[in-house]
């Protein structure tokens, strides 16, 4: 299964599944962003989840979409990486 970031304003995730559209992954932000005790994922989600535990390498795809804050120097830092491999970040 492919590996990549998403990343939101100053929040990042780590994300198992295919690299979404430009419309999925502002629709996984606001779903992973939102707590809402009880709800579950909805159906055209479930090809994506959050994951914990990842090396950097391995990392496949990188979508930024808008959020609260700035992108943290961590996370600014590991984009240029991907962009240095070759992977485009959207």
């Amino acid at each position: 299964m492919k590996l990549g970031i998403l990343v939101v304003g100053d929040n990042h995730f780590i994300v198992r599944g295919p690299k979404p559209d430009r419309a999925t992954a502002l629709e996984l932000a606001r779903h992973w962003s939102i707590i809402t005790i009880g709800s579950t994922t909805p159906a055209h989600l479930a090809a994506w989840r959050i994951s914990t535990k990842e090396f950097r390498e391995n990392l496949e795809w990188a979508i930024r979409v808008p959020g609260d804050g700035e992108t943290t120097a961590a996370v600014a830092t590991l984009l240029s990486e991907l962009e240095a491999r070759g992977i485009q970040v959207e």
